[in-house]
């Protein structure tokens, strides 16, 4: 079972064909990062971050980057060496054997799908508050929102309290899974055009909310401590390390980069130091204005609790920040820059959806690479005659993400991606060290500094990420990591074409992108 490894010679034989030239530069790379990381995450999760761990949640943003850039060196020694597509599960097929690859294959449904419903819920936010702000229109409540979700032991238990079902989510998801269906893709340009604006509303909303700071707004600076039970600074580091989650397009980079040993530790780190920098101001502005103003110490955002004391609050014309659905919106209204708030929800209305194309074309590349090899049914890697694109798993995929985004808050969406995510991590960094004893001549192209203390610091980061992520999302990954090993033991051990003996590696693979996305600004 263990030994069922696909070759990696086969692998690096077909990627020799298609070899891409080697263009990029440091600077390149440092820019297409920064392009990739900024988004989603400072968007949509400033005001959960604020409520777990009020203004210190600037040092979680310090300590999800340093554990993104120890993960991002391991990922990039694999990512250069095995320049196919397939993400991590094809790094873990080729080196710990097929029941971990699906593992971790598995795992990445929680990354990307997942994440693309935390994304469709975001821009929900954004819409629901810039339609409100221009036209007066508002949804009933309950259609605005899905319910939060506590655990029961194994079991959740749905809370109505903030809403029954976000229905622009849903039209946003779907939408979406449309245009990946019938073919549409973005082009690098128009791409290009939607990191400039998210980068330019950022930069406007620091502009605007730094000079008004105030520096009682941070004290007490630490009102949850350090951190217990997804709460304080190192609970709100494992949330935010969804911010940062698309560092992963420089290491994919690696094959096209002019001297990879030197220009990929440089894109790297200084993408997520330039990034962490720009988080900082955000999250320094944002509290500095009108205060982080927690509900109450210690309750989690998303909670029962959470939504009643919300609810008070909002109904008494007092919405605090860690209350807002469209956080840096809020707070340029909330000192008198009305317009300049709807810049940014307009910003994040326009380039949010490229974001869920982009996690969803991710996922659907995984998926259809593990139908490939056999490990689901080759149904889903069905491509249609007309368009040209594999229907059938979009379409799967986008049901999937569009149910997700009805049902949760966004803030557990984010903790549930951050478990996926944090496993795949995980297992890169393992897969590194056990490939550099199994075989330590193999050529690498880019070669982890320091392996032996990047490595295990990388795999302790995980860990300690994922241990303070709340108990429910913590839970989400062993119940769906046993539901995944149920349907590998039925259908993928019998079914797998390296377990028959059909050791096939697609010529098409030797260009796709390595990364399951494509290494494009503004994936993440």
């Amino acid at each position: 079972m263990f030994g069922r490894i696909k070759p990696l010679d086969a692998i690096l034989r077909t990627a020799e064909k298609k070899s891409l030239h080697r263009t990029l530069g440091p600077v390149q790379l440092t820019l297409l990062g920064v392009g990739a990381i900024i988004g989603t995450g400072i968007f949509v999760l400033t005001a959960a971050a604020a409520q777990k761990a009020g203004p210190g949640m600037m040092w979680s943003f310090v300590i999800a980057g340093f554990v993104c850039a120890v993960a991002a060196l391991c990922y990039s020694e694999l990512a250069s060496m095995v320049p196919v597509s397939g993400s991590a599960y094809t790094y873990t097929y080729a080196v710990v054997g097929e029941v971990l690859a699906w593992m971790v294959g598995w795992a990445l449904i929680l990354e990307y799908a997942v994440a693309a419903s935390a994304v469709s819920v975001g821009w929900s936010g954004y819409f629901m508050g810039l339609v409100k702000s221009w036209t007066g229109l508002e949804l009933p409540a309950m259609l605005q929102a899905g319910p939060s979700w506590s655990m029961h032991g194994l079991l959740p238990y749905p809370d109505f309290s903030a809403g029954l079902v976000n229905v622009p989510a849903i039209f946003v998801a779907l939408a979406v899974t449309w245009l990946l269906m019938i073919g549409t893709k973005e082009s690098a340009s128009v791409n290009a055009v939607l990191v400039a604006i998210k980068v330019a509303a950022l930069t406007m909303f620091i502009a605007l909310a730094l000079p008004v700071l105030k520096a009682e707004h941070f004290a007490p600076f630490m009102p949850n401590g350090l951190g217990s039970s997804g709460m304080g600074i190192i609970g709100a580091a494992s949330s935010i390390f969804f911010a940062y989650v698309g560092f992963d397009a420089v290491s994919t980079a690696a094959e096209e980069t002019k001297n990879p040993q030197r220009n990929v530790p440089i894109g790297l780190i200084g993408s997520l130091a330039i990034c962490t920098v720009f988080y900082l101001l955000v999250a320094a502005a944002a509290i500095g204005a009108i205060g982080a103003q927690p509900t109450a110490p210690g309750v989690a955002p998303g909670s029962a609790e959470f939504n009643q004391q919300c609810a008070a609050l909002v109904a008494a014309g007092k919405e605090p920040l860690v209350c807002s659905k469209e956080a840096l919106a809020h707070v340029l209204r909330s000192i008198n820059h009305t317009f300049a708030g709807d810049l940014v929800g307009l910003a994040a209305n326009l380039a949010l959806p490229s974001v869920i194309l982009m996690m969803m074309f991710g996922q659907t590349r995984i998926f259809f690479v593990m139908a490939r090899d056999g490990l689901l049914p080759e149904k889903l890697a069905t491509v249609h005659p007309k368009w040209k694109t594999p229907h059938v798993v979009t379409m799967v995929t986008g049901v999937f993400v569009a149910i997700a985004a009805a049902l949760l808050p966004v803030g557990q969406l984010a903790d549930i991606s951050n478990s996926g995510t944090l496993f795949a991590f995980f297992m890169v960094s393992i897969a590194v060290l056990i490939l550099r004893v199994r075989d330590p001549g193999r050529v690498r192209p880019f070669r982890t500094p320091a392996i032996w203390l990047v490595g295990p610091v990388s795999i302790v980061g995980c860990l300690i990420l994922y241990w303070f992520l709340p108990y429910d999302a913590k839970m989400v990954l062993p119940v769906w990591g046993g539901i995944g090993l149920v349907f590998y033991f039925l259908y993928g051990y019998r079914k797998s074409h390296v377990g028959r003996g059909l050791v096939e590696v697609h010529e098409e693979d030797a260009d796709a992108p390595h990364n399951s996305v494509p290494p494009m600004p503004g994936t993440e």
